[in-house]
């Protein structure tokens, strides 16, 4: 075997079995050797900010890593702002990315770069396989420590001529370390602690925010101690049959407003909160004055189980309020956010997993599906748009049973659209919402809170969309999606309600 044949078996072995690529000449080994190992499923991507994503979205779903497959420093550089979002998310990611054959480094090719100091700030783990026989070891290293509680993106650079070479030394199977059990004597301190606060927060991140540890935390809000998440985390469940926290607000000031009077503040897998930009005259830490911060456990703890203990030593009721299941009728006039969230809310299957890229237009739908079917959601960890595509890609890989919905602003979605054409290309059964109001809206409020004013008319030609105005219709078929486009709440609920009862690719265009 050669070092591409030691890559791909280890890998497989260690439980890496989808590949999300664009590899490039440095990668053709790499790509031979996909032939040689039916465990792992390569999906070709035509930019790695999709790679990059699907990536992370797999991991969101799975809990463990896919590998991506990046053409040198300028493929690692094309897919580092969905790389910085899945750093936020603490996603298992690996990258798998080419590099010059060794002895050509030194004559500074036209796409040499330093691929280690790119890829650094988003990782982990950054190593070189400098032979064929480190292929291998290197690889299992790679997916572990991607694992390494809270998970992390690792970066494996893979020169050419290690990939071509002979070499008899195949990786090991490695684990992880499991998550931190929860220290019971500070659980136990805590507990009475919240039970003395005059109005104490619990502040989720994280696993915490699945289902298992929502249940743990319902309790804990029905033994009265408020219950809020971080404005965005990699995945929550939600829907009915589980526990409806409440969500840190976006900007600043109304965060601080909502925690007014807040004298302890717990966070379980997360870290003080701070808002998302600074701006003129308004804080920048959201955390009330005289209130105290305590970090239960940290990052690398079990976040439910911390929860759990807490949970039972306050004393909590066994379990705690959840949603119930309330669909609302059909809506009717002119298509707004609000109405399109009636409209998620009705038809979305049970199990689904729901892609938010949304932007402005996503708060009215993520409020309106609280009591929907049960569901997962996966935000903009990092903030970097251009997510909601590439991760549905992901979710759709790894759940093949489950319907996938990605929700995208329309700027947001210009950044990585090619991914619509792998959805097409997979046959997945995801399904593409793109709201088309033709401006970056979200940068009209922030231009207003940044500066004092609406924009003028040569800002103007910065934040609008519309000239030309991007044919979402077309653009969608070309791309291989059956598509369609609804200009009132009426038609956006008849063309979802197709969507859904269908399986495979879907696309629509809400002309907002």
């Amino acid at each position: 075997m050669n070092g591409a044949d030691a890559l791909i078996t280890t890998l497989a072995d260690n439980g890496v079995t989808a590949c999300f690529a664009n590899p490039g000449t440095s990668e053709m080994q790499f790509v031979a050797a996909l032939d040689r190992e039916p465990r792992m499923r390569p999906v070709l991507c035509l930019f790695e900010g999709v790679a990059t994503g699907a990536a992370d979205g797999y991991a969101r779903m799975t809990g463990k890593p896919a590998c991506t497959l990046l053409h040198l420093g300028p493929g690692y550089a094309n897919g580092a702002a969905n790389l910085h979002n899945a750093r936020r998310a603490f996603s298992p990611v690996v990258n798998i990315i080419g590099d010059h054959a060794t002895y050509h480094r030194g004559f500074d090719a036209p796409l040499s770069s330093d691929i280690a100091a790119l890829s650094a700030p988003n990782s982990v783990w950054v190593k070189s396989a400098e032979t064929a026989d480190s292929v291998g070891p290197l690889a299992a290293e790679a997916v572990t420590a991607s694992q390494e509680a809270p998970g992390g993106v690792a970066c494996l650079i893979l020169p050419a001529d290690s990939a071509w070479n002979e070499t008899t030394v195949a990786g090991p199977v490695l684990a992880a370390s499991p998550r931190r059990a929860p220290d019971l004597t500070e659980v136990e301190a805590l507990a009475a602690r919240l039970k003395a606060a005059r109005k104490p927060v619990l502040l989720l991140g994280g696993a915490a925010c699945g289902e298992d540890g929502l249940a743990a935390a319902a309790r804990i809000a029905a033994a009265g101690v408020r219950v809020l998440t971080d404005t965005f985390v990699a995945r929550m469940a939600r829907g009915a049959g589980r526990f409806a926290p409440d969500r840190m607000h976006y900007f600043a000031e109304m965060a601080l407003g909502d925690l007014e009077g807040v004298d302890l503040m717990v966070l379980v897998e997360t870290t003080r909160p701070v808002a998302f930009f600074a701006y003129p005259d308004r804080p920048s830490v959201l955390v009330p004055e005289g209130c105290e911060l305590v970090a239960l456990g940290g990052r690398t703890a079990d976040g439910p189980a911390t929860l759990r203990a807490l949970a039972d030593a306050m004393g909590a009721p066994a379990e705690g309020t959840v949603q119930s299941l309330e669909q609302p009728v059909a809506p009717q006039g002119p298509l707004t956010p609000a109405a399109i969230g009636q409209t998620v809310a009705r038809h979305l299957p049970a199990h689904a997993i729901v892609s938010d890229d949304a932007v402005t237009c996503g708060l009215p739908i993520f409020l309106a599906t609280q009591t929907a079917a049960p569901h997962d959601w996966l935000m903009l960890t990092g903030g970097a748009i251009g997510q909601g595509i590439p991760l549905a890609i992901g979710a759709g890989v790894a759940c093949p049973d489950r319907k996938v919905v990605a929700l995208s602003g329309d700027g947001a979605a210009m950044f990585t659209v090619q991914g619509l054409w792998t959805i097409a290309r997979e046959q997945l059964d995801v399904t593409v919402v793109v709201f088309a109001n033709h401006a970056y809206r979200i940068l009209d409020i922030e231009m207003y809170r940044t500066s004092g004013g609406p924009a003028g008319p040569a800002a103007r030609g910065l934040l609008d969309l519309g000239a030309p105005r991007i044919d979402w219709m077309n653009l969608a078929r070309s791309l291989g999606l059956p598509a369609a486009r609804a200009d009132t709440a009426q038609a956006f609920d008849e063309a979802f309600e197709r969507a859904m009862a269908r399986t495979g690719p879907a696309f629509i265009e809400a002309a907002l």
